[in-house]
């Protein structure tokens, strides 16, 4: 044992936590002269390593261990960053010296070295400690090409240039080996190096493959399919497996179904859509309640467990659907051949058949295996048209269909009282749609309407969807739900405090708030010009939904029993539904369920995480065709709405969604100070006041698609009641405080484009090696080709 694990050990044994020199001495007994010299300059040597301190009044003790906290870290492009401990929680803020060379997305150790203060509005800060797992392997950018002498002096073909915002500054040295892209390509790098201490903004890498060229059609949207990691192709086995299937159904297909081929049954969709995997009837009987029966492709039969194809499934778990394109879970032979439920052609089908009364409630269903042969392939727009009629010709055409059209209204109408009388959240949000050219230009912004076509095949899918969860609840078999859980009880809290300045009392406990409170809400702003804003902080306050092995409810829709159904085509949780409802109808014993109890948290997991994947990619694609839309229009002026205030300016959405920022500094009239509690930016000297729901008129400034990020500059306002700076508000050191955190209010911009990921587990480095921060060697004794290539390659191009 050398003399230094001697004092540690000494040291950790011992109840006292600091020791004299004399007192270490004694204990070790290394008293005698020589030995007190040997101490001393042990003692000296493990102070510069770190291995034993002084304390203030020069005593020695080991260091005390950071209490280090798990989370995942999220970069700015101005390269500060947050880290997410519980998405329910607030962020620590970490700066850019403090970052330990995290990139966004990477598990990270943290140690908290400033704790938050709420009454300053101060959250907490703290510092990268260590890097537990690298959230990325490989990332896309556009090759930037060497010239030959280039390639051979730095053993470097180029350097790729991210096309993750969050990656500016960033450069990707490409390894002079496999893949050798031409200049402007756009490529997929597999990472080999990450950034370190002496290389900050480099990486190294190899080219794993060329996705195309950056001025090729529809690559922008490409390239954010391919860094979201969205497969963009179907492995050569899955597709040999879909070829298999046959194009026709036969009749060993319908043995054990029940054959509904004689019933009216109609398809209901935007006339765009192609597959169709759901179908409804619906007639009023003789005691006055309503029959409904929903009829969706039963996929599960086709894609079955233990395939290629249900191995793709999951792991896409949804299909994506982008401004000019839809990335389908399965093969579209399938979803567009024997999977749609196209017109007057047997369909194998999964059957959900109700009996609602007078209140919306079921009181009778059948869950069971069909066939069923469509009469009508009809759009929302037909179906519109007939019920509110306002084309003859529509109404001639499907004359024979009328009635039952009209009978889906009258149901409609009372499913839809009974959500709202247990007291569903109806969010009223506009949602657009980017059309475009067939190079994927941007032509126009629209706004989807919503009709009662639209609105009624969503009640009947919610109904289906409840009365199946039910089902298979009561019945205490292992199953998958839908399920979003009641709010956080400080995010409640939160709303209340935001609610109340605006005059508007919540009645309940924020510990158990009732949906219907809430909905009360919702209507009670319906006609002001706040209704937007109280809106989104409540969606804000919301819980995210998810899939879950258990029913947890959905409190959104003030729902006991939720499951997802009706979607098996695009959603993997669905496919999963009918396979247990297929499973179940032939054996519900110990084994059966013992088998599904434990698959199903992992196919929960990853649908959940698969769909905020979607979202985030479509979310992103929208503002990239947005920006792309508005940079046609720079220097324009439009009328819009303040739809959020923040202490760095004011966001203005215009009519048709496109959302830009007034900065502050673009603000010059007056010195403008942030009231938190009413959201609103006052001037110190005109009081000229800002706030949520103001009309205004702006100047498009900039409109930027790489960067997704567009901005206003302010024409006019509407003249509004004044807000008083409150006494002690905020000072100006303190306004130069938050603007050097956020000063392009990027980190908002983030938050409105993308959600966040979860978590990851704890790990070592990218490669599953232990950390060499020299480099470590490589073939033939030499250091890493990370450092002798990026070496070379900065010297010669920077």
């Amino acid at each position: 044992m050398t003399i230094k694990e001697r004092i540690i050990g000494y040291m950790e044994e011992q109840k006292k936590s600091s020791f004299s020199m004399e007192q270490l001495a004694e204990g070790l007994q290394l008293q005698k002269s020589q030995d007190y010299k040997l101490l001393v300059q042990t003692i000296a040597s493990m102070e510069r390593e770190g291995t034993i301190e002084f304390t203030k009044k020069g005593k020695l003790r080991l260091p005390i261990a950071p209490i280090l906290i798990e989370g995942t870290f999220r970069r700015n492009e101005r390269g500060f960053g947050f880290v997410t401990i519980d998405p329910e929680e607030d962020d620590v803020y970490i700066s850019k010296e403090s970052t330990g060379y995290a990139m966004d997305g990477d598990t990270v150790a943290i140690d908290i070295i400033k704790t938050a203060n709420q009454l300053e509005g101060r959250g907490a800060e703290g510092k990268v400690v260590e890097i537990r797992q690298r959230a990325a392997q490989q990332l896309v950018g556009e090759f930037v090409a060497y010239n030959q002498n280039e390639i051979d002096e730095t053993d470097l073909y180029g350097v790729v240039l991210p096309k993750d915002k969050k990656m500016q500054g960033f450069k990707v040295y490409i390894a002079a080996e496999g893949i050798q892209p031409a200049d402007g390509s756009i490529v997929i790098v597999e990472i080999s190096h990450f950034p370190e201490k002496g290389y900050a903004s480099s990486l190294e890498g190899v080219v794993k493959s060329v996705v195309g060229h950056k001025n090729d059609p529809g690559m922008d949207i490409m390239a954010i399919i391919v860094a979201n990691g969205i497969p963009t192709k179907f492995p050569d086995e899955v597709l040999a497996e879909a070829d298999a299937v046959p194009n026709q159904i036969s009749e060993t297909d319908l043995v054990g179904r029940r054959d509904l081929r004689e019933q009216t049954i109609v398809t209901i969709d935007g006339a765009d859509a192609k597959d169709l995997d759901d179908a409804v009837t619906v007639k009023k009987l003789a005691n006055g309640n309503f029959f409904l029966g929903v009829h969706i492709a039963d996929v599960s039969y086709y894609v079955t467990e233990g395939s290629q194809l249900n191995a793709e499934a999951f792991e896409r778990g949804t299909s994506v659907y982008l401004t000019d394109r839809v990335i389908p879970m399965i093969p579209q032979r399938l979803s567009n051949g024997i999977c749609s439920l196209n017109p007057q052609v047997p369909r194998l089908t999964l059957s959900c058949e109700m009996e609602i009364n007078q209140e919306g409630q079921v009181v009778h269903h059948k869950i069971f295996q069909s066939v069923i042969q469509t009469t009508a392939r009809m759009t929302y727009a037909a179906v519109n048209e007939i019920l509110e009629e306002q084309n003859p010709e529509t109404m001639t055409e499907y004359q024979a269909l009328v009635p039952m059209f009209q009978e889906m209204a009258e149901l409609h109408q009372l499913l839809e009282a009974m959500r709202v009388k247990r007291g569903a959240i109806a969010f009223d949000d506009n949602e657009a749609k980017v059309l475009v050219d067939e190079n994927g230009r941007p032509l126009d912004i629209v706004l989807r309407s919503r009709g009662v076509g639209e609105r009624l095949i969503e009640s009947f899918m919610l109904a289906a969807n409840e009365t199946v969860a039910q089902h298979f609840a009561s019945l205490k078999l292992p199953f998958i739900y839908r399920v979003h859980e009641q709010p956080k009880e400080e995010k409640m809290q939160r709303f209340f405090e935001f609610a109340s300045a605006f005059g508007i009392l919540v009645k309940g406990n924020k510990e158990d708030i009732t949906p219907k409170a809430l909905q009360k809400v919702i209507d009670e702003v319906a006609e002001k010009p706040e209704a937007a804003v109280i809106n989104m902080m409540l969606l804000r306050s919301m819980q995210q939904a998810r899939y879950s092995e258990d029913n947890l409810g959905h409190y959104g829709l003030a729902a006991t029993y939720y499951t997802h159904f009706t979607s098996p085509i695009r959603r993997y949780p669905d496919l999963i539904v009918h396979r247990l409802i297929r499973v179940y109808s032939q054996a519900t014993d110990e084994a059966t369920q013992a088998k599904w109890a434990e698959m199903l948290p992992e196919i929960a997991n990853q649908s959940s995480k698969m769909e905020r994947r979607s979202v985030d990619t479509e979310r992103e694609v929208d503002a990239l065709k947005k920006a792309e839309f508005m940079a046609e229009h720079v220097g324009e002026e439009f009328d819009g709405v303040i739809s959020s205030v923040t202490k760095f300016g004011l966001f203005v959405e215009l009519p048709n969604t496109i959302e830009g920022l007034i900065h502050i500094n673009a603000l010059k009239d007056d010195y403008y100070v942030f009231i938190e509690n009413h959201l609103a930016l006052v001037g110190e000297r005109t009081r000229q006041t800002f706030k949520i729901g103001q009309l205004v008129k702006i100047k498009v400034t900039k409109s930027d698609p790489e960067t997704r990020e567009i901005d206003f500059e302010l024409v006019s306002a509407e003249e509004v009641e004044a807000v008083a700076i409150p006494k002690g508000g905020q000072n100006r050191r303190q306004r130069r405080q938050d603007d050097r955190r956020e000063k392009s209010g990027s980190k908002q911009r983030n938050k409105k484009n993308k959600g966040k990921n979860a978590k990851g587990s704890a790990g070592k480095n990218q490669q599953g090696k232990k950390n060499d921060p020299k480099g470590g060697k490589g073939k033939k004794g030499k250091k890493s080709p990370f450092y002798s290539k990026v070496a070379k390659g900065k010297k010669k191009k920077n």
